[in-house]
This record gives C-alpha cells, structure tokens and sequence, in this order.
C-alpha cells in the first residue's frame, strides 16, 4: 500500500464469547469468525449521556481494525476488553468531528500502552496533512516519554494512506476491505466500507443519505451497520433550528431509508446505530418498529459495547 499523500483506488444475531483465534502465518490455522463490536452509537459531535461517539471494532484472529473514531474511543476499547497495542488499522468514513476526533489520540494511546508496530489508517484527504499536523502538535509529549519511558519514537508509527476512489482499499490473507462514495452534502468525500471476512460480510454505512452506491457495496452481505434518524424526534429536536433541520435531513438516513436499503441489498441483518438523535431515551422497540415496515430481516438496535 503507498503511504502518505498517495490516494488509494479503491442472520441471525450472533454473540460470541470468544475473541481468540491465532495469528495467520505459515503454521497457523486461518481464523474462522470475525467479532464485531459497536464502540460508540451515538450521532454528532455533542458528548451524550447515554451513548458514546461513533465508533466501530472488528475482530478476526489477532487483527484489530477500527472504523471510525470518536471522542473517547480509546476508553471504549478498555471497556470492550479489546488491547490497544493490538491495533493494527483504522478506518475513517470521513471527516467530521464526531467521526474523527480521535483519530490521532487512540495511535497514540496504543503507543503508550505499548504497541510497537506501526498503525495504518485510511480515509479521505487530507488524512496525510491531518497526520503530520497530529504528530507535530504531539511531540513535546511524545519526545518526553520516549527519553523518560524508553519508547520507540512515536514518529512513523501513524501511516495514512488517503482513500478518494471507490474500489478495494487493503486485503491482508482472510480480509478485504473494500470502499465506495457515499452521500453526505458538503463533505467532499464520504466512504462507507465492506469488510469480507473469513466467515461474513460487515458493511459501514458512514454517513449519508440514500445511496445508491452503498446499495451496491453491500449486496447479499450479512450485517449492514446503518446510521439512522428518527423524524419525529429531529422534527422536535431542531424545531427552532431551520439550518441544522435541512442539514440533516440533507445528510442523514431517515428510518424508511434505511429499511429500504437494506432490503434492496439483500442483506440477512439490519444494525442500527449512529442514532440521530443521539442523546434521547427513545425507546428500542420505536426504532425497531419505524424501521420494520421497510426491512424484513433481523433488525438489531445497536447499543454501545454491544458485540455481535
């Protein structure tokens, strides 16, 4: 994979008890299941109370990849039992704050929780600006705990690789990863992401609206990971707030939307989650019931450190 600044062309609900499985190598057995684990299911980039910021981990055999990362990702991680210095790759859908806030932060912290190899991230321009300006504003700490902790020097351990084109992003033995356009009014360039694993097929939504695109990306996959707004709710939310109402209903995926698009990609499992809004106590059954209309398979409302 290039580095830096060069763009990258690009059914039942299951809860598993065991996250282990050996790394791949030339002895090694090829893993055979993938965890998936929302680490936060809020929407926007107000801290809620009852969810955290957006935030996703799968995990097949020692591999850990991360899509997307909001505030306070790292913390989430802890408490999903899952190791910071196992992390390998990052994935942003794109940039927003509630998306990205910690992009930099969870390297860091893995870094200072010990890992040694160095972490790749992928997502739209300008990731390779964005990682230089994180590393420079990180350095006064980072030097210091290199000389007081003895750590291998932070610099180079984050390794960006911008994502602007639909297509396959990476491929490492069992998994591939695979990106597409997505619908998401003023950011240039928004990315949902398809994750074939050894034993299924994760798809992240990112952001948008309704999306052909995503359609495609996530034809006859297992799980389809969807953002999702509740109108009423919105409606109510930002009653007195014209601008921020049609910047929503612009950018966001209503519950019929949602439906609908998993059921034109044939999808065995709907997850819900990036709920707008976030930080309302609407109850699981009202998601469940405004979506069901449209979707006849097995609808999962998402909850933080949920793992299916």
């Amino acid at each position: 994979m290039a580095r830096a600044a060069q763009a990258v062309t690009t059914n039942r609900r299951r809860v598993l008890t065991g996250g282990a499985g050996l790394a791949l190598g030339a002895a090694a057995p090829m893993p055979s299941k993938s965890r998936l684990i929302l680490l936060g299911t809020a929407g926007g980039p107000t801290p809620k109370l009852n969810r955290a910021a957006p935030a996703n981990a799968i995990v097949v055999g020692d591999e850990l990849y991360v899509i997307d990362c909001g505030a306070g990702v790292a913390r989430q991680m802890v408490l999903a039992g899952l190791k910071l210095r196992a992390l390998r790759r990052i994935f942003i859908t794109h940039h927003h704050s509630d998306h990205n806030a910690d992009f930099g932060t969870l390297p860091l912290l893995a870094w200072a929780s010990g890992l040694e190899r160095p972490i790749d991230l992928y997502g739209p321009p300008p990731l390779a600006q964005m990682t230089q300006q994180f590393e420079a504003m990180s350095r006064v700490d980072t030097e210091t705990r290199e000389v007081d902790e003895g750590r291998r020097p932070f610099a180079g351990m984050m390794r960006p690789h911008e994502v602007e084109h639909a297509g396959i992003v990476f491929v490492d033995g069992p998994v591939r990863v695979t990106a597409t356009l997505v619908d998401h009014p003023l950011i240039k360039t928004a990315l949902a992401y398809r994750f074939d694993c050894p034993d299924r097929s994760i798809v992240f939504s990112g952001d948008t609206t309704q999306s052909p695109n995503l359609v495609a990306l996530a034809k006859g996959a297992d799980v389809l990971v969807h953002e999702v707004m509740y109108l009423p709710g919105v409606e109510t939310l930002v009653a007195d707030e014209p601008k921020l109402r049609r910047h929503l209903l612009d950018s966001h995926s209503t519950c019929e939307q949602v439906g609908r698009a998993a059921t034109a990609a044939g999808v065995k499992t709907l997850v819900l989650t990036h709920f707008v809004p976030g930080g309302s106590p609407i109850p699981e059954d009202t998601w469940r019931a405004a979506v069901s209309p449209y979707f006849k398979g097995e609808i999962i409302v998402g909850r933080d450190l949920l793992e299916l």
